[in-house]
């Protein structure tokens, strides 16, 4: 028991914030009103997409051509962070850095600290700050689009200004690194890809896409998940978050229960009100941005604040973000870790990005 909390600490919280306020609101017909079965079904067919295209190396494969192109420390980390924001607006953050960290440590093997540091918290950074610009890109994404009901254009319009701007601070950021040579080490095998599972996974991933922007209703997206991992390899479907879906259902039911508790829903909606994009960022630090968004979004009808807010949020902290986690971990347990230093450089990039953005964003939003 003590080791599955330490394992999924938020999934503990969401569960017991859950029992606590039903409790309050016992259970009834208006409970059928929480969740909403659309951002579970589209994440838990995204999670399979993603799965069976890493299950084939194509990643692996598409880094090692362009670390071919580098030449220097520099240049490595220049392309290991646009990767990773790239990449994460399609397959989110936390895949994108299971994905490129380890590659980044084998890379890297040799660097100095310094640099191997830098990297890494770069890359992390540029994978919570990319997946922000598209639904898909990260949970938080994918529930707001759909509870708000927004249109591609107005999430475009929404976080493209905020995109832009991180992207040239992450690039600036790069140039800290030196410009000492470095050596290139393969990381994927030269063989084909097998084509059926290959085009499998694409048009399953195409599905989900079309799901997300509404043109395929969800239910197609699921049965597609499901059939392709059946007849494709079914152990994808035990590499599928379900925590994550699970603790996605916890909050649902928690953020029902306190919309319908009169005291509570004042208290935060008088917050909340002209304040969206600070608070959430402010929630974030402190429980993370993905259940900030999912608290906070029963006590505002301004989606698009508290979308930048969460997505901005993700900076700060290593929780912010719990995909922060994940490279920290990584990083953590390769030979001659320094944590503290890690730690320490991942604090000043990450308050210094969050609070630039938050002022950028504040004043873009003024304009």
């Amino acid at each position: 028991m003590i080791k599955f909390i330490k394992s999924q600490p938020v999934l503990v919280a969401a569960f017991l914030a859950a029992v606590v306020t039903m409790f309050i609101i016992p259970p009834d017909s208006g409970y059928a009103g929480y969740v909403n079965r659309a951002v579970l079904i589209e994440l838990f067919s995204l999670m399979t997409a993603v799965a069976g295209l890493r299950s084939i190396g194509i990643f692996e494969r598409v880094t090692d051509v362009l670390l071919e192109k580098a030449g220097t420390i520099r240049r490595l980390g220049q392309i290991f962070v646009l990767i990773c924001f790239f990449t994460s607006m399609l397959v989110t953050n936390d895949v994108a850095l299971l994905t490129f960290i380890p590659l980044t440590l084998i890379a890297m093997k040799g660097s100095d600290k310094k640099s191997l540091i830098m990297t890494i918290v770069l890359e992390t950074a540029a994978a919570n700050l990319g997946s922000m610009l598209t639904p898909v890109g990260n949970p938080q994404n994918l529930f707001i689009y759909s509870k708000y009901h927004m249109t591609a254009l107005m999430f475009v319009k929404t976080m493209a200004p905020a995109g832009i701007i991180s992207l040239v601070i992450l690039l600036l950021l790069t140039l800290l690194l030196p410009k000492d040579k470095c050596t290139h080490t393969e990381n994927a095998d030269k063989e084909n890809f097998p084509a059926v599972q290959l085009w499998g996974y694409l048009v399953l991933f195409a599905v989900c896409l079309l799901s997300v922007f509404r043109v395929l209703p969800d239910y197609i997206c699921f049965i597609a998940a499901v059939v392709c991992a059946l007849i494709l390899n079914r152990k994808l479907l035990l590499k599928v978050d379900y925590s994550l879906l699970a603790t996605f259902l916890c909050f649902f039911i928690f953020v029902g229960n306190i919309a319908r508790i009169g005291a509570v829903n004042e208290f935060f909606s008088n917050i909340m009100k002209g304040r969206e994009l600070l608070v959430s960022a402010a929630l974030s630090q402190v429980i993370s941005n993905v259940p900030a968004a999912m608290m906070l979004s029963g006590f505002t009808d301004n989606g698009t604040q508290l979308m930048l807010g969460v997505n901005i949020g993700g900076l700060g902290t290593l929780i912010a973000s719990l995909a922060s986690l994940i490279s920290f971990q990584f990083y953590r347990k390769s030979e001659g870790a320094d944590s503290i230093r890690y730690i320490a450089v991942f604090s000043v990039i990450n308050f210094g990005m969050l609070i630039i953005l938050l002022a950028l964003q504040k004043i873009i939003t003024l304009l």
